[in-house]
């Protein structure tokens, strides 16, 4: 027999356990069987490396399971909670993973420039995520500085806080605005928290692989059993010589620091938080000046003040397009330039404090004449708006921004800079028609639009940007495959991050109506409420629920297309050239229905979606003219409403309670994902796609489970195939055998091996989802253009591919790989009726059970009969 072989399995999204990975069957001692225990060979508990007990180095090939499932599914342990409060920061999540969607990365990194159409895109999109951040930033301050600081007025209202608030309704810290300075404790103890579990975080991924030529192996060598016949590869065959210098890049997932990023990742987190901490200062700040012209003494606190933060956001809009911001270099440090953001932001927050608590001046309005007044709850002629002066107008406008922006990253990922002429002049029309509206343009006549009617043919004339033609760099070179071109037509960052930003305000909107509703525990029944959430996100609620509608409508349609789909293959069925019986057409139904699913998903799924961004365009463009208006979608207790006005309230009211229960839900949710195989088989392609790519645009999203995995599975491979040939623990070849997600843990790393170990690597995929969904959505890494690199980094001397795809009519999440070189369909049920003494009907697999295969079983012994095969060297220059 020739070298030994090595067939290393990667799990998918499940967490399969490893005794199920490796196929080892419970043993049958009562009173139940017993589930094996595998032996760990390597690594930890968390990510480990498992072989069977009964493993031999006489056995054919050797079975190795690698578990990275603890990452992500937990362990129904304290730690489960912990990584369920991540599904909070999902909206960062996908924001990040927007920054890989774009099409036509350049395969080196360091060629990328800002002007270019990528370089330009990810500039919007880390712009994106920074204001992601100071929307979630700008809702606690809402919740510290407006409910709690400004509104609630009186020592009832203050008692429902938790804590000791209540001296802020009286005495000196009632005057002035010295209780919006202690209002600003809340926002900046939620960036201090985020902050520690970004700090955390960076230890969960840090990892870089080890080098085989120049780490030793740990610990002596085991000694092997006295009856081993233990092959020792080829005698006398030298060490396999040095790689030669490598050609220019074909992949951006080639690069030898993409998975770790540290420096970058600690870097973008000071420019997060300490942007955070302006736009929590500027709400009180901003009103304070707006209202109360600071002269004298206070002007030489408040005018530095302000510099010391408009530089604080000079610089960070400038970082986001710096190489040292957006390369990715290992554990750099942090550099003069985040230490200055620090140091001018301290300084910027202390004068905001300093400003805050000094009295109110002559020149303007007292802030004690704009603020609610004690017991004014139950009264016509109280003030309807209760907000801190200006915030509604801030949150208005935010999101107004970020939906304009969401358009520039759709229309520049599509067809480059040209398309951000279309935002570019929408933003000019809605900015210069509100200044001219409020009279700040002297010498023009006045006009009879608000500044809210001015949004939909804004909105609409930004969106034109996203019907132009695609680039020729975006359009790429068109795959054979069917259902495998770009998804969305080039706009997939723009519609990853809208959906992070949909997340996120209703996330915030939920959080603030739920403390609005705290706060008010003690209002009279059917008046007006103590505290009141600011009119803008009155219509979150609205939009939510509207937005619901759409979703049911588009779930209507999906399943539709099942019945469509089914109703199809059970014809192909049920007319097959024999004769079926009735049991067979019976079988046939559930055969059928598989398939329908393999094809809902892979043929209709990203058109859904598709339909569903659009539907949430539109709604998206109203929902901006209604916040930037003074309406609210309420009922007035003096002024009832009826008519379509009542229909308006009445979604709003069902999508206000709906919204204060989401936070909770997610959250539950992520509790189940990290404890319930089913729920996380449901919800975790979504999860996985959050949470596979480096954070490289937010560094507040959940921890990268790959920037661990990819590492350790990189040194795992590596280190086995350098071992000296007199070594037991030595293999001549390795298959990775990779399912699911497994495939794409697996593909990252054969583009990370050097060429020498290569050449002694086969890749086994199946339930692959490398085409119809990562190569659609990322097109840069696994696209048409680039999956063939994957292919010639497993190009084998004798001219053949070392890669084998498996998949079935039956998996919804396995579809046919052509760049490798063999693509094998495997036969899904056996039969439709038992066989062979059976009495029970062969199972659907479906997406699991794909080692278990007759086809599986046989390619495998081919491809372990091709690497015992001596490898030649290759020629001076090749690979």
């Amino acid at each position: 027999m020739g070298g030994r072989i090595l067939e290393l399995r990667v799990h998918g999204v499940s967490n399969t356990p490893p005794h199920q990975t490796l196929g080892l069957a419970p043993e049958p001692t009562p009173p139940q069987p017993a589930t094996p225990q595998p032996l760990l060979v390597a690594g930890d508990a968390v990510t480990g490396f498992y072989r069977s007990t009964a493993a031999s180095p006489r056995d054919p090939i050797t079975v190795e399971a690698y578990s990275w499932g603890q990452l992500t599914s937990g362990a129904r342990t304290a730690r489960d909670v912990e990584r369920a409060l991540w599904t909070l920061l999902l909206p960062f999540a996908l924001a990040n993973v927007a920054l890989h969607a774009r099409p036509g990365i350049p395969a080196d990194p360091d060629t990328e420039r800002w002007a270019s159409r990528s370089g330009l895109t990810a500039w919007l999109i880390r712009l994106f995520c920074l204001s992601l951040t100071g929307t979630v930033v700008l809702t606690f301050t809402g919740i510290g500085v407006d409910l709690i600081a400004w509104q609630c007025v009186d020592r009832s209202c203050l008692g429902r806080v938790p804590g000791p608030w209540e001296f802020l309704g009286q005495g000196w810290w009632h005057q002035g605005a010295r209780s919006l300075a202690v209002g600003l404790l809340v926002p900046l103890g939620l960036l201090a928290l985020l902050g520690i579990v970004a700090w955390r975080t960076y230890q969960y991924e840090a990892e870089m692989p080890a080098d085989p030529a120049r780490t030793p192996a740990a610990g002596p060598p085991a000694p092997a059993p006295a009856d081993a016949n233990v092959p020792t590869g080829q005698p006398g065959e030298a060490p396999p010589p040095p790689d030669p210098p490598p050609g220019p890049p074909t992949n951006p997932l080639q690069d030898p620091t993409f998975w770790c990023g540290e420096g970058q990742l600690r870097r973008a987190a000071v420019l997060h938080l300490c942007s955070g901490v302006v736009v929590a200062a500027a709400v009180p700040l901003g009103t304070v000046l707006a209202l109360d012209p600071p002269r004298d003494g206070r002007a030489v606190a408040a005018w530095p003040t302000v510099a010391l933060l408009v530089a604080v956001v000079v610089i960070t809009l400038v970082a986001l397009s710096r190489p040292w911001l957006t390369r990715r270099a290992g554990a750099t440090p942090l550099g003069r330039w985040s230490i200055a953001v620090v140091v001018l932001t301290g300084l910027g927050l202390a004068g905001t404090i300093l400003v805050l608590l000094l009295p109110d001046g002559p020149a303007g309005t007292p802030l004690a004449d704009l603020r609610p007044s004690a017991g004014c709850t139950g009264t016509p002629g109280c003030g309807v708006d209760r907000s801190l002066p200006g915030f509604d107008w801030i949150i208005a406008w935010l999101g107004t921004a970020q939906l304009i922006l969401l358009i520039a990253i759709g229309g520049a990922a599509r067809s480059g800079r040209r398309a951000l002429v279309a935002p570019a002049a929408a933003t000019l029309l809605i900015v210069a028609g509100t200044f001219w509206r409020s009279g700040w343009l002297p010498g023009l006549p006045a006009v009879p639009w608000e500044p809210w009617q001015l949004a939909v043919p804004g909105i609409a004339l930004a969106t034109t940007g996203l019907l132009l033609p695609r680039s020729r760099q975006a359009t790429g070179s068109r795959s054979p495959e069917p259902h495998s071109d770009l998804a969305w037509g080039g706009r997939a960052p723009a519609v990853v991050a809208g959906a992070g930003w949909l997340l996120c305000i209703a996330y915030c909107a939920g959080l603030l109506y739920w403390v609005t509703d705290r706060l008010n525990g003690a209002a009279t029944p059917g008046g007006p409420p103590t505290v009141v959430p600011p009119i803008p996100v009155m219509w979150a609620g609205f939009c939510f629920a509207t937005a619901l509608l759409l979703l049911g409508a588009v779930a209507v349609r999906a399943v539709l297309l099942f019945h469509r789909l089914r109703r199809a293959e059970y014809a192909a069925l049920a007319h097959d050239d024999r004769r079926l019986s009735a049991h067979e057409l019976r079988r046939g139904r559930e055969v059928a229905t598989y398939r329908a699913l393999h094809r809902l998903v892979g043929e209709q799924a990203v058109r859904l979606v598709g339909w569903y961004a659009a539907g949430i365009l539109v709604l998206a463009a109203f929902g901006v003219a209604a916040v930037l208006s003074p309406t609210r979608p309420q009922v007035h207790p003096f002024h009832p409403a009826d008519g379509g006005a009542a229909a308006v309230v009445a979604i709003a009211d069902l999508g206000d309670a709906l919204l204060g229960w989401l936070p909770v839900l997610i959250a539950t949710l992520g509790l189940l994902v990290y404890r319930n195989d089913t729920v996380r088989r449901s919800v975790g392609v979504i999860w996985d796609l959050g949470t596979f790519w480096p954070r490289a645009a937010h560094p507040l999203a959940p921890p990268s489970y790959a920037e661990r995995a990819v590492p350790e599975l990189l040194t795992r491979t590596a280190g086995l195939l350098a071992l000296p040939h007199q070594d037991p623990r030595r293999m001549d070849g390795i298959i990775l055998s990779g399912h699911s997600q497994g495939t794409v843990i697996c593909a990252a790393v054969v583009l990370q091996l050097p060429a020498r170990w290569r050449r002694r690597i086969w890749f086994l995929s199946y339930g692959c989802q490398l085409t119809r969904l990562y190569g659609r959505v990322f097109p840069a890494y696994f696209g048409p253009d680039r999956l063939p690199a994957l292919a010639e980094a497993l190009a084998r001397p004798c001219g053949t591919t070392g890669w084998t795809n498996f998949w079935r009519a039956t998996d919804p999440l396995g579809w046919p790989v052509t760049a490798g070189e063999r693509d094998m369909a495997v036969t899904d049920p056996q039969a439709l009726h038992p066989s062979d003494g059976e009495v029970a009907d062969p199972p659907i697999r479906s997406h699991s059970g794909y080692p278990d295969a007759a086809e599986f079983q046989r390619e495998r012994s081919r491809v372990a009969w091709l690497l015992r095969q001596p490898v030649p060297s290759p020629r001076r220059g090749f690979d």
